[in-house]
């Protein structure tokens, strides 16, 4: 078997005319463009493109081991009375 012939293109075509209606179409061609571009900016490390760009999370502030071990000294103080 070798590569999709036009024939089964077509078939393929009609098919999905038949079960999603002229309506729905656009709004899947548009699916899965927008997936095929989030794929191919992932695999190539190009980051988000487009306007459905997310903000970076904040980052955390570093804490020392000192100060981490009292906060949870303190935590552990105020729950235990």
């Amino acid at each position: 078997m070798g590569a999709l012939s036009p024939w089964h293109i077509i078939l393929i075509a009609l098919v999905a005319l038949l079960l999603f209606g002229p309506n729905k179409l656009p709004e899947l061609g548009r699916g899965f463009g927008k997936m095929f571009r989030e794929f191919k900016d992932a695999t190539t490390g190009n980051g988000n493109s487009g306007s459905t760009e997310e903000s970076p999370a904040p980052k955390k502030e570093l804490v020392s081991a000192a100060e981490a071990h009292q906060q949870h000294d303190n935590a552990n103080h105020q729950t235990n009375k």
